[in-house]
């Protein structure tokens, strides 16, 4: 089951004023009155503004419904959400694009956020992918194995390298004794996912979550790994962000249980 907007509203509400709260129940019920203060204004000011996300293309569905729940918890702040491949997410905010939180597909993406002093603090890890071959639910070049998305002559669309799903797909091909000739490299998994899904492609290495989201607009193969290459997730406030609070109450809300849960329904793993 599927936690509701009103249960995630009330979670990030809780973690907001969870420091002033005489107590705080769960998601869903209703949270006691903060106590009255014997200085007059000296309430918790409500958290306003902009908050600008930037988030692996894969995250896409799970973080605009927490996107949503954030922003009914806090009626005067709005979440802007940009997804796109982690490298060229990095890229940008590191060329000064304005960013309050990022959330990468691979550590090693992450870290070059922290390399260029951008990280407030030490990424949290949220959550864990691996991939899976998907092709159209036709089937046209008659793909049973990842062995048969190899073979020459197979329309085969992958992740670039430098893309985190890229680097998982040459890591999963070297685990499994293959050698990819893919016919085109996307700079994000949900283009690897397009092309699959529009025919352009026989077959597609995506994430497990991204498949699933997919419906019966693809038919997926396991890749067969006894041990598939797993991407961690991490999330991080970016240091330039004018709007810390708000930034960190989004990173609390992600990474709570009801956060959690809306992550494990769309098919990620824990960290």
């Amino acid at each position: 089951m599927k936690i509701s907007l009103t249960s995630l509203a009330a979670l990030a509400s809780c973690l907001l004023l969870g420091a002033t709260l005489t107590s705080c129940s769960s998601a869903g019920d209703t949270a006691s009155a903060p106590p009255e203060s014997s200085a007059a204004g000296s309430e918790l000011p409500e958290l306003s503004g902009t908050l600008t996300v930037f988030a692996a293309a894969s995250l896409k569905s799970t973080f605009t419904e927490l996107a949503t729940a954030f922003e009914a918890a806090h009626p005067q702040a709005h979440v802007s959400l940009n997804f796109d491949g982690s490298s060229t997410l990095v890229t940008q905010i590191t060329q000064g694009a304005p960013a309050d939180v990022f959330a990468s597909a691979d550590t090693a993406t992450m870290t070059k956020l922290s390399d260029a002093k951008l990280a407030a603090g030490t990424p949290v890890d949220f959550a864990s992918n691996v991939l899976t071959l998907v092709v159209p639910p036709s089937n046209p070049a008659n793909i049973a194995s990842f062995a048969d998305a190899s073979k020459a002559g197979t329309k085969l669309v992958i992740c670039a390298p430098k893309v985190p799903c890229g680097a998982a797909a040459q890591s999963d091909a070297t685990a499994a004794g293959l050698s990819l000739k893919p016919v085109s490299e996307e700079l994000s998994v949900t283009s690897v996912l397009g092309k699959v899904t529009s025919g352009e492609a026989d077959a597609g290495l995506v994430y497990v979550t991204d498949a699933r989201a997919a419906k019966d607009k693809v038919k997926t193969i396991p890749l067969g790994l006894a041990s598939p290459t797993v991407n961690e997730y991490p999330i991080a406030a970016v240091s330039t962000s004018p709007h810390p609070d708000l930034a960190n109450a989004f990173i609390a809300l992600v990474t709570a249980p009801e956060g959690q849960k809306v992550l494990q329904d769309a098919g990620f793993g824990t960290p």
